[in-house]
């Protein structure tokens, strides 16, 4: 298992991304904010797997739609 405080994403492409689609500046805590969303998706992404019988995490076991994104089926 991971820390529970551990970061999971990369910080410096989550300001760049914010400040060139938005122009905006990021606070310190975004990005405990962001790892909590990633690792909540990816713990339901686990499960889905899971339930589907297989021990590999695949793109269609992430609920795309919660996080704004296209599931593309």
């Amino acid at each position: 298992m991971t820390d529970a405080s551990e970061v999971l994403v990369v910080v410096s492409k989550v300001k760049n991304y914010i400040r060139g689609a938005a122009g905006m500046n990021t606070a310190g805590n975004v990005a405990p904010a962001v790892s909590a969303i990633v690792k909540k998706m990816c713990d339901d992404a686990i499960e889905n797997a899971k339930n589907n019988g297989r021990k590999t995490v695949m793109d269609k076991d992430f609920n795309l739609a919660s996080a704004g994104g296209d599931e593309g089926e």
